[in-house]
């Protein structure tokens, strides 16, 4: 290995070490305090205001992001721009999440006399118990780190590493705390996997009506092929003079009983076909129809009601182009 590619790895495996360290010294500090900012926060009425400059910034965007999508009403607003206007977003019953490592940030120093005259409470996170943010917070968080990850000691690394994991902490404890659910999870993130899982239902993806393919028990296997074809399902239902499912004649069918069949014009359908297939309800969750094609290995799935009247099909290329698998 060349002595470049040596020094390279060396570096990075320090850093991960540095802020891992950083990390779990944390751990020591998640006490009566950190239940006290929980508290403060779960009777919060209004916003949970995060805040902060530069690097702490930017952990701060975060922090609020995961915060509002578990549970937690947060937003992000920069101190800056707060002292040329954006004051006016925050309110009496909001709680402001102030991030500096220093804790002397100027920009953030100086909105504390307008906080303290609106009575919004103070959560403070800093790297100097302290420092004039820590002292004039309702709450402190302690996120010192004995030594930064950067060689020159200038760099925020191992402080952003340890602010970013205190605040992943306090989200999900207020997650926990709240009772949130993957499906309050998903409500929050409809346009991503996670959410298209657990929001979409049979009923959304189903072919229904004149989509579906299906013959009464007196038809020939010809015809069943005719509907097969048209409704491109790669199966077809099986149904009496009332509607109700009796079986399913598939392509996989067709496949094993080639040699047997004859003059498909004169065989009929119920020679072949499966009774009483699998079926699902139109209510449920799309995601529980993969679960079922997997486990069973099959392709698609009837739809009927509760008295097994059919109402949709489906196959496992409509949970494909709907994103839930």
């Amino acid at each position: 290995m060349k002595p470049e590619a040596t020094r390279l790895l060396a570096a990075a495996t320090e850093v991960l070490q540095t802020e891992a360290r950083a990390i779990l010294d944390l751990t020591a500090r998640i006490d009566q305090t950190f239940v006290a900012a929980c508290q403060r926060m779960l009777d919060c009425s209004g916003h949970l205001i995060v805040t902060g400059m530069g690097k702490s910034g930017h952990i701060g965007h975060k922090i609020a992001a995961t915060l509002a999508s578990t549970g937690t009403p947060a937003f992000f607003v920069h101190p800056a721009e707060a002292s040329h206007g954006d004051l006016g977003m925050i309110r009496r019953e909001d709680l402001l999440l102030a991030l500096s490592n220093s804790g002397e940030t100027e920009e953030l120093l100086r909105l504390l006399p307008v906080i303290k005259r609106l009575g919004v409470g103070l959560i403070a996170m800093t790297g100097n118990p302290h420092s004039t943010l820590a002292r004039h917070a309702d709450i402190h968080l302690d996120t010192s780190v004995d030594q930064e990850a950067c060689p020159l000691g200038l760099a925020p690394t191992a402080s952003t590493s340890a602010q970013l994991a205190l605040g992943d902490a306090l989200a999900i404890a207020l997650l926990d705390a709240r009772g949130f659910t993957a499906e309050d999870f998903a409500r929050s993130h409809p346009g991503g996997k996670l959410g298209r899982k657990l929001l979409v239902t049979i009923s959304d993806v189903m072919h229904a009506g004149d989509d579906l393919p299906r013959v009464g028990a007196e038809a020939s296997l010809a015809e069943a092929i005719v509907e097969m074809t048209r409704s491109r399902l790669g199966m077809c239902a099986v149904l009496d003079p009332e509607q109700r499912l009796l079986g399913v004649v598939t392509d996989g069918d067709l496949r094993r009983h080639v040699d047997e069949l004859g003059d498909i014009r004169s065989t009929p359908v119920v020679r072949i076909m499966t009774a009483g297939p699998r079926t699902i309800d139109a209510s449920e969750l799309a995601a529980k129809a993969v679960e079922v094609m997997q486990q069973h290995r099959v392709q698609g799935l009837l739809v009927t009601d509760a008295e097994q009247r059919l109402v949709g099909a489906l196959n496992f290329q409509d949970l494909l182009q709907a994103g839930v698998v």
